[in-house]
């Protein structure tokens, strides 16, 4: 996988060393449900999804430049709702502890810049629960656009159903903002 850097952070390629500080994350309640996906039980289990991401590399793991310990997650992933080429959804997860620093927006934009300017994506896609306010506010930040609620989509793991909220950027619109920002 292709490094990429921004001010305070590097995503890079999973490692088996990056076992300690990813599963320190995945085990917090509050990170894994947010993005559909359990807690981690134990090492081995956070180990054999590092494995799964080392061999797919669609994901990069988030290292805060300060005190180098991976952080998070984010990946580029085909877009199970949509059989269009060149569309890739983007899916993140950062540990509770750097929540309110802004790196979700700093991660996203970079792969967004990376999805575009590299991959030569035509559009890129991002969802949330509708109790994910953190996650609607990165999305809102990076300026995706709303497309509307998949109602009674997404069966949580704890069994109940609810909605899918759905956003996506074009390739137009990407260079349309890049040129807004320049301006200002």
């Amino acid at each position: 996988m292709k490094t990429l850097e921004t001010s305070r952070l590097i995503l890079r390629g999973f490692s088996e060393s990056d076992l300690e500080d990813t599963y320190a994350y995945c085990i917090d309640p509050d990170v894994g449900p947010n993005a559909g996906w359990m807690p981690h039980k134990n090492k081995e289990e956070t180990l054999a999804i590092i494995h799964h991401f080392i061999l797919n590399e669609e994901v990069w793991a988030i290292v805060e430049k300060e005190s180098m310990n991976v952080i998070g997650s984010v990946g580029l992933h085909a877009d199970r709702k949509r059989s269009t080429p060149d569309v890739k959804m983007i899916g993140y997860d950062l540990a509770k502890p750097t929540w309110g620093k802004v790196y979700a927006v700093e991660v996203v934009n970079s792969v967004l810049k990376f999805a575009f300017e590299e991959m030569k994506l035509k559009m890129v896609t991002v969802y949330h629960f509708p109790f994910n306010h953190r996650s609607r506010r990165v999305i809102e930040k990076t300026g995706f656009h709303y497309e509307g609620t998949l109602r009674y989509s997404m069966k949580l793991l704890d069994g109940r159903i609810t909605d899918d909220v759905c956003y996506s950027m074009s390739e137009d619109e990407y260079y349309r903002l890049q040129e807004k920002k320049r301006e200002m």
